[in-house]
């Protein structure tokens, strides 16, 4: 499972500054033709935290932040898909802050569960009971 952990968070280091990449040049105005790769690598986000999410829960990480993990990543495409309809104006640059945040967000919980994953207990000393 540390393996899978450190792959998954290899997959996040990568697809994470691409996707930012991409979401600068669609702020911009420009590469309108990036967005399915742009949609199609925050899938690939959001699977990568699902999937830490289930070796994270198996290792015996706190429940509550591998719950948090699932539903944020239940809450990413959601948000990400509904964004070009909130607060359109002049105001949208707010929207679209948020989405970054909620995408930086996803990659700092790829990263802790994995490292939870890969020191192989429970946070907060307790010790998994494997049967």
């Amino acid at each position: 499972m540390k393996s899978a952990a450190s792959i998954l968070q290899a997959v996040a280091r990568i697809t994470g500054p691409v996707l930012i990449l991409l979401g600068i040049i669609l702020w911009t105005g420009r590469g309108y033709q990036l967005l399915p790769l742009h949609i199609g690598l925050g899938v690939v986000l959001v699977l990568t935290l699902w999937i830490q999410a289930v070796l994270a829960a198996r290792s015996g990480v706190n429940r509550g932040f591998v719950a948090f993990a699932i539903l944020w990543g239940a809450f990413m495409p959601v948000f990400g898909m509904a964004q070009a309809n909130i607060l359109a104006g002049p105001y949208h640059w707010v929207v679209r802050v948020l989405h970054l945040a909620v995408g930086i967000v996803a990659m700092g919980m790829i990263d802790g569960l994995g490292k939870q994953v890969q020191q192989g207990a429970a946070p907060g000393g307790a010790e998994r009971v494997t049967a």
